[in-house]
């Protein structure tokens, strides 16, 4: 569409300044490299709001009320049948306009933040080109205009994650966990494949256009009838493909690869965090919604309790980690998880789409108090150079900025009232009342869970030991670290009083939030118990703690030992992927495969030993064998003359 063609150069900016610092930065100061990077981030961060703001109030409702998808642009790349074709081009609708915003606005953040954080680092322009990548990885899965273009976005942002994780490369424990991420993720990308392969196979294209209209018809024509183990084949295509979205964002059992994630640097742990990587599951989820309701719903309650069950999960393992930027990473997940299961429980359109409605909105209000956490952290580690709360203590008299906006970040996240948190959370909880009770209860039980870990964070940081002797006085961060704190600040508490549901819903049809009070009331005092428990037990230092820990010593060490998941995984990676099914290949591929290709060579050998003599480089031999040749001719021919003229 005529109107949005500048909105294209928020993919084009990221790749030219990727080229431009990845070719030419180390021929660049760092401070010129990371402006550059972050006035590109500005410019892209305008034209998304002003997209947003054009979409949104301008041309993108239609006639009947309701938002419209518009393709700026559209072009066919692959051709495999008439209707079955890769295409690339830019498409918006409520949710990718949304998360434009969204990724624009935490990237320009992580930017400015990392000119003071980053300042003095090896490889500084390096990391600049490497967030640059990410921003366009970010934001081309986010407007994908069919499946398996996301696919390729997909992979690219968890290329670009690998390379941020990695930025520390001479550290062995950055190397590992960037590998484990890439492994983990691509392992269930295998899935993701499968599932869109099954998908395009059946309905003969990739277009999510046309896979979600009229209520995913051609999904639900194309596969009727057709069941494997019990189970229709569009209900394992869309299994698999949340599979893929479990992956990226963390879900049980994949969950593994990000808390380890946490050793790249921290403004790119809040970037993949807080804008698409680790929500990338979400949005996916949301973008094929219409099939999932319509044409998978148990895959939907699938998505519920695998989420339900996440983010109790996760709770139980935040309250006992020591690491900042560990607690803060499985806060991630069991926030995601939140969202998961708010979609997992949404029904389509008005209000029985308020899951669907609830899940973006927390998505969109976590992104900013999660970005400010982390942010906040690394303003922490750069001034106490640790990551253990045992290093820290006391510092709201040093760091009275990031302080107070920690503190906006932990009102907001443990969903106190007035805060962008609690609007958001409220509506998932509100949901899940709705339709399924045991959900609900879970989800409320890690919240009140969340108020409490996130409490004692904050207080073990900024109070607990306040009489703590530093080796090095701690400070304040400079403008260009605690400028982007105030801002993500503002929006952790404003992000909550936009009117979401006028923008984003299932059906594009405008809803307008109302206030569960019934829930709202039992959230909130579920919260501010958990936060009172916090307060009662790291306030001041005491030995209540240490008491309770050895009160149920065997449940907190497996809680703070993640429950033993790595350890599970690599016990099935080694004894049974290994040593069984990759040993039986390697045997047959070894035994067989090569076998075959050995023979092949062998008899090649063999033949070529038997006539390497007729090639000696001998003239007697040579002259020999021509006459020989020739007398055999003469012989021959003359033998079968005589034998004609007999006859």
């Amino acid at each position: 569409m005529d109107a949005f063609n500048y909105s294209i150069l928020i993919l084009v900016l990221p790749v030219v300044m990727f080229l431009i610092l990845g070719l030419g930065g180390k021929y660049m100061k760092p401070v010129i490299a990371g402006t550059l990077g972050s006035l590109s981030l500005a410019v892209m961060a305008v034209l998304a709001y002003t997209t947003a703001y054009q979409y949104f109030f301008e041309v993108g409702k239609g006639a009947d009320g309701v938002y419209q998808a518009i393709n700026v642009f559209h072009f066919q790349w692959l051709r495999f049948t008439d209707t079955l074709h890769i295409d690339l081009g830019m498409y918006l609708d409520p949710i990718s306009v949304m998360m434009l915003v969204v990724i624009t606005t935490v990237s320009l953040m992580v930017h400015v933040y990392s000119l003071g954080y980053m300042k003095g680092e090896k490889g500084f322009q390096r990391y600049y080109a490497f967030l640059s990548l990410f921003s366009f990885a970010m934001l081309g899965l986010v407007v994908a205009t069919n499946i398996f273009q996301m696919y390729i976005f997909w992979e690219l942002v968890g290329v670009s994650s690998f390379l941020l994780i990695s930025f520390y490369y001479v550290k062995p424990s950055a190397v590992a966990a960037s590998k484990k991420a890439f492994i983990v993720t691509r392992f269930a990308d295998f899935f993701f494949l499968v599932g869109i392969l099954l998908l395009s196979y059946f309905t003969g294209t990739f277009d999510f256009a046309t896979l979600t209209a009229s209520n995913a018809d051609i999904c639900v024509s194309s596969t009727a009838g057709m069941s494997f183990l019990g189970m229709s084949v569009l209900s394992w295509a869309m299994l698999l493909i949340f599979m893929g979205g479990a992956g990226k964002s963390a879900m049980m059992p994949f969950h593994i690869w990000l808390p380890d994630a946490m050793e790249g640097p921290t403004p790119a742990s809040a970037l993949i965090h807080a804008a698409t990587m680790v929500v990338a599951g979400v949005f996916l989820v949301a973008r094929l919604f219409p099939i999932y309701h319509f044409g998978a719903p148990e895959i939907l309650t699938v998505i519920a309790w695998v989420g339900a069950i996440t983010a109790l999960f996760a709770a139980v393992v935040a309250c006992t980690q020591t690491d900042i930027k560990r607690v803060l990473a499985f806060s991630t997940i069991s926030q995601i998880a939140f969202m998961l299961t708010s979609l997992g429980v949404s029904k389509f359109g008005e209000h029985e789409g308020l899951g669907y409605m609830a899940g973006m909105f927390h998505l969109f209000t976590h992104a900013f108090f999660k970005a400010l956490l982390f942010l906040g952290a690394g303003a922490i580690i750069h001034a106490v150079h640790s990551n253990e709360m045992g290093d820290m203590g006391g510092l709201k008299k040093y760091m009275p900025i990031t302080c107070i906006t920690f503190a906006i970040a932990l009102f907001a996240i443990a969903g106190v009232p007035f805060f962008s948190g609690f609007y958001s959370k409220d509506e998932i909880l509100a949901s899940a009342f709705e339709h399924n009770k045991a959900i609900y209860f879970i989800l409320s039980f890690a919240a009140g869970l969340t108020a409490f870990y996130m409490t004692r964070l904050f207080l073990r940081i900024f109070f607990y030991e306040s009489d703590k002797h530093y080796h090095h006085k701690p400070h304040e961060a400079g403008p260009m670290m605690f400028i982007p704190l105030i801002i993500l600040a503002i929006f952790a508490f404003g992000a909550g009083y936009i009117p979401f549901g006028h923008f984003v819903t299932s059906d594009g049809a405008s809803y307008d939030i109302h206030i569960d009070w019934q829930v709202a009331i039992t959230s909130i005092i579920i919260s501010f118990i958990g936060m009172g428990i916090a307060v009662r037990m790291y306030y001041k230092k005491n030995d209540i703690p240490d008491r309770i820990t050895a009160s149920i010593s065997t449940f907190y060490k497996w809680a703070y030992n993640k429950f033993y998941f790595d350890e599970l995984w690599l016990y099935v990676t080694r004894n049974i992927i290994f040593k069984r099914i990759s040993a039986t290949i390697a045997w047959f591929d070894k035994k067989f495969v090569d076998g075959f290709m050995d023979s092949l060579a062998y008899v090649t050998q063999a033949a070529s030993s038997t006539i390497k003599d007729f090639q000696s480089g001998y003239i007697q031999q040579y002259a020999f064998a021509y006459l020989l040749g020739a007398l055999i001719l003469v012989v021959g021919f003359g033998g079968w003359l005589i034998a004609f003229i007999c006859k």
